[in-house]
């Protein structure tokens, strides 16, 4: 029964930053549990990396190339995966950027409108776009990422941006998990801490930096892209069936102090 709750078989799924690190792991999470997963990304080269390494493992994935930050275009993939697939049953919100250690009163105009454009604006277009086919079928699950970031202000790096934008990622999972709960959508949040992907790890041999992580982080390591993965499958699949709105910390203890 338990483990029954975990499969997705005939279910699709569809992850925004697919193509590696935490979107790439959730796309063969969920691959593994019995769902066709579509992963999109805005880099053509990318998707194709990511569709290989898919493909290695046994796994087809089509592939959508989408610019997030693109409302029209954003609706457009939603409708065309919807056509072609009967419908969408999962939708994983994970595409972003980070443009850390800028002081607040030195952030550019131009990098604090495309971070929030991307980090924020694109998760929102992605939850309405595809919420709106979930919620005329009654049923859906979302699930959005966050970051310990969105629930404390990072040390030593200031990236009051970054921070802000995962902030309002959290209360955007909540007002949706709240305003759809009724209609059969749920909407969860992982908010993972620091993860050795690729957009990421370049700072992991930081001498100043990760003594100071670490120092916070009661298991002393960074999270595998794996361990968020399982995450993402839980939240999407019936084994949360009784969470909506919430943001589970994915991270090695950083939260506890």
């Amino acid at each position: 029964m338990y483990l029954e709750k975990m499969r997705l078989d005939s279910r699709t799924a569809f992850i925004t930053g697919g193509g590696r690190g935490i979107g790439l792991a959730a796309a063969e999470a969920l691959f593994e549990a019995g769902a066709h997963v579509i992963i999109s990304d805005i880099n053509d080269a990318l998707l194709e990396d990511g569709r290989a390494y898919l493909s290695e493992k046994g796994y087809m994935a089509d592939t959508v190339r989408l610019d997030v930050t693109r409302p029209e275009d954003v609706a457009a993939a939603a409708e065309d995966t919807n056509r072609r697939f009967g419908a969408v049953d999962i939708m994983v919100a994970n595409a972003g950027i980070a443009w850390p250690d800028t002081p607040g009163e030195e952030i550019a105009d131009d990098n604090w409108r495309r971070l929030i454009d991307v980090d924020l604006n694109g998760v929102y277009w992605s939850c309405r776009e595809f919420g709106k086919h979930m919620l005329t079928r009654g049923r859906g699950s979302i699930v959005t990422l966050g970051s310990i970031s969105g629930l404390i202000s990072n040390k030593p790096q200031r990236q009051a941006h970054y921070n802000s934008a995962k902030a309002a990622v959290h209360h955007l999972t909540k007002c949706l998990g709240g305003e759809w709960a009724e209609r059969g959508v749920r909407v969860n949040c992982v908010a993972p801490t620091y993860v050795d992907t690729p957009m990421s790890n370049t700072s992991f041999d930081d001498p100043e930096r990760m003594p100071i992580w670490m120092d916070f982080t009661p298991m002393r390591r960074v999270a595998k892209p794996d361990e968020i993965a399982s995450t993402i499958l839980f939240l999407a699949s019936d084994a949360s069936s009784a969470m909506t709105g919430t943001v589970v910390p994915v991270d090695c203890g950083y939260t506890i102090w």
